[in-house]
């Protein structure tokens, strides 16, 4: 870093109520307000103690200064730190500095700068204040360039006035010498200068501002695992009983100890996960989910721990597994009650040892992964039932989170409703879709045992069917009109086929989206050729 290249905008924050430069605050003064209060120094205290006071005014400001300079930048030399001091006081409107002559031996303990200052607004405070003076007057300078150089070369600097415009000369110039070098000719202004304790002040208060930084960047990181965590727990919470399991959520968000989630199936493990993984110090790296019971044990197990080429039938290439691209960050293993004795001895290791063997390979490769499970499984009975690894059990419940399911969390179930209407809504183009006052009713009195999953597939359903974009109780299940959950039919509906069943919902979307059949495939999820088939059945 070079002096010129000090930007004040880069190193001042400016708000209202609050100048801050790296932690210190500034205040603006008048120069009129200046000139006062040195008058009214002078008068009641005399010229000597104004002198003295202003002078280690200046002093403390320069190292202040000096510590700021220090802690900010990394500096190409000692010369470009020093002339630093200037800089700051040209980019603060004290004055115009020159720096005319600069020798530095740091070795030898030899400092000399020779400073001239233009439109030094000391001498013109002094002026203003009791008019034209016979002797120098910008005691702030002298006292600041002094501090400034003695923080900066590690040995008292002191620097004296000859010329200066509240005599009537010209401009300001000043001289800076170490101590040595200034011999007996320094001792008549050391009185002035009461810098003996100022330095260790400065260190004691750049020290200070260290660790305000190191605060100060503490509670931005969390402020942005806040801010993650809510885009990824957008719904409100009303109920006691959620706001509890966030709240233990985010207490071992940040450690790395490993998660089972229980809970009934749809009530938002997966989502608890992404909180937790929010929150924590692995945010910025990937969150992998994996559903155990999606896929056959040979395949899983490829897809957990990656394969070598030819180890296999189809495998081609060399293959990274989840854990590896999981590295650094999260993986969340859904339904893991479902994975096999096999399977479960592989986790087993990789929870131990912190390590994964690809198929077809022998040498462990290590990775860097909290791991959070989940499962709507009793796993205490499995264990009892020989079906599920005890040690495995207890090293993935290191911490265990039960999510309750929403029948017993009915204060959450509106927020969640209108939550999904308004995903629904972008998703599906109906910018002003809503839910009829009607539906609540039905919604709320509904017991849900598909949970949050089966709220919104109804609300999507529910979407997909209304009319002028307004969800009413018609466009709901019947099954939730008529408070029957799924799985429990009413006795007309044991009497429809399958084929009834399927050709209704063909119409009901074919309607919905005003014939199109385009976008009816895409919603029924089958293509034109099959929709066209049962459209000729029907």
């Amino acid at each position: 870093m070079k002096a010129d290249d000090i930007r004040f905008s880069e190193i001042l924050n400016i708000s209202e109520g609050m100048l801050d430069l790296h932690g210190r605050r500034l205040v603006l003064h008048s120069m009129d307000a200046f000139a006062q209060f040195r008058k009214d120094m002078i008068e009641n205290w005399g010229l000597d103690q104004a002198r003295r006071a202003f002078t280690r005014f200046g002093a403390f400001w320069g190292e202040a200064d000096a510590g700021a300079m220090k802690r900010i930048f990394k500096w190409d030399n000692l010369s470009e730190l020093l002339m630093a001091g200037p800089r700051m006081h040209a980019l603060q409107g004290v004055t115009r500095p020159v720096v005319t002559a600069l020798r530095v031996d740091k070795t030898a303990g030899r400092f000399n700068m020779q400073i001239t200052w233009h439109d030094s607004i000391e001498a013109q405070e002094h002026v203003l204040a009791t008019g034209e003076s016979d002797k120098p007057a910008c005691w702030i300078l002298t006292g600041y360039m002094s501090g400034y150089a003695s923080f900066c070369f590690g040995k008292n600097v002191y620097f004296v006035e000859h010329k200066c415009r509240a005599k009537g000369d010209r401009v300001c110039s000043a001289t800076g010498n170490d101590i040595d070098s200034w011999g007996k000719e320094i001792q008549a202004h050391l009185p002035y200068f009461s810098t003996e304790d100022i330095h260790s002040k400065v260190l004691r208060l750049t020290d200070e501002l260290k660790e305000k930084d190191r605060e100060l960047e503490r509670h931005r990181r969390q402020l942005m695992q806040l801010e993650r965590a809510a885009a990824s727990m957008p719904a409100e919470v009303r109920s006691e009983s959620f706001r509890k399991v966030l709240d233990m959520a985010g207490r071992v968000a940040p450690y790395d100890s490993s998660i089972l989630i229980t809970g009934e199936s749809g009530v938002g493990k997966e989502v608890l996960a992404r909180y937790v993984h929010g929150l924590s110090r692995r945010a910025e790296a990937s969150f992998v989910a994996v559903n155990c019971a999606a896929l056959p044990e040979t395949l899983l197990e490829s897809e957990l721990f990656g394969h070598r080429a030819g180890s296999f039938t189809g495998a081609t290439e060399n293959r990274a597994g989840l854990f590896e691209q999981a590295q650094k960050g999260t993986i969340f293993l859904d339904e893991i009650g479902d994975v096999s004795p096999a399977i479960q001895m592989k986790l087993l290791r990789v929870l131990q040892e912190r390590e994964i063997l690809r198929v077809g390979e022998s040498r462990p490769r290590k990775v860097d992964i909290r791991v959070i499970a989940a499962t709507n499984h009793d796993l205490e009975n499995a264990i009892r039932n020989g079906t599920f690894r005890e040690d495995l059990y207890y090293r993935l419940r290191v911490i265990e989170i039960d999510i309750p399911p929403l029948r017993d969390r009915p204060e959450d179930l509106l927020p969640l409703a209108r939550y999904f209407v308004k995903q629904m809504a972008s998703k599906l183009g109906k910018a002003n879709l809503r839910l009829d006052a009607t539906s609540l009713d039905h919604l709320s009195s509904y017991p849900w045992p598909g949970n949050v999953r089966e709220l919104e597939n109804a609300l999507e359903r529910a979407a997909v069917l209304c009319r002028e974009e307004v969800i009413k109780p018609e466009d709901l299940p019947r099954s939730i009109v008529e408070g029957v959950p799924m799985g429990r039919s009413t006795a007309d509906d044991l009497k429809r086929s399958l084929a009834e069943v399927e050709s209704e919902h063909i119409r009901a979307v074919l309607e919905s989206v005003d014939g199109s059949r385009t976008r009816a495939t895409k919603i029924l999820g089958i293509s034109p050729a099959t929709l066209w088939r049962k459209l000729k059945q029907d």
